[in-house]
């Protein structure tokens, strides 16, 4: 079991780079989104850092990925995702997709909160789509300030300064759908116009 165990966290290093070449993202970068020093960060993807809890749950965040696909946690043969919660600001987010990379899947439910619209909306490589289940959220989206209720949704590079949050009063749910820098969303099948023949 030992043995198993020190060959999992020996494969985090690994890991840890190729998510982060796959992202395209720089160490610089990684250090500013996540507040871990380049020089650990570097030691992290060579193994030379052994990976602890403090230094995986920013960089889970970042990736948006489980912390259990860091580790590379054994399947159980089970297809079902079965989400861990993640709160990040008050916010749960629920990851519906396990595989890294590619257009990653999240259930997000935001308690009320009517004064985070003073946080600094933020940017940062990616295009993301918003759907509402429940709720109000309201999208502060470089110059626009847009509030979206059930059925409604929103999709948008995330290098324009953006911030979404529960303006209140009750809990507000949403899906989104992030994925890397110019992937879009393209709706492939699409009702046949009323004067074409099937």
């Amino acid at each position: 079991m030992a043995n198993e165990d020190s060959a999992a966290l020996a494969a985090v290093g690994p890991r840890l780079r190729a998510l982060r070449h796959q992202r395209g993202t720089t160490l610089t970068q990684l250090a500013d989104l996540t507040g871990i020093s380049v020089s650990t960060l570097s030691r992290l993807e060579s193994g030379s850092r052994r990976p602890t809890l403090e230094l995986l749950l920013p960089l889970a965040r970042a990736y948006q990925v489980a912390l259990d696909e860091l580790v590379d946690a054994p399947a159980t043969g089970d297809p079902r995702v079965h989400p861990k919660p993640i709160v990040i600001h008050g916010v749960t987010y629920l990851p519906l997709t396990r595989r890294p990379g590619g257009v990653q899947a999240f259930k997000q439910i935001f308690p009320p909160d009517p004064s985070a619209g003073g946080r600094i909306p933020q940017a940062h490589e990616g295009y993301e789509w918003l759907y509402v289940l429940s709720g109000r959220i309201r999208l502060l989206l470089g110059d626009r300030d847009l509030t979206l209720t059930p059925g409604e949704v929103a999709e948008f590079d995330t290098r324009m300064p953006h911030l979404f949050f529960n303006p209140g009063p009750g809990t507000a749910e949403a899906l989104s759908l992030f994925g890397p820098q110019g992937e879009r969303l393209h709706v492939r099948a699409r009702p046949a116009s009323p004067d074409k023949k099937q």
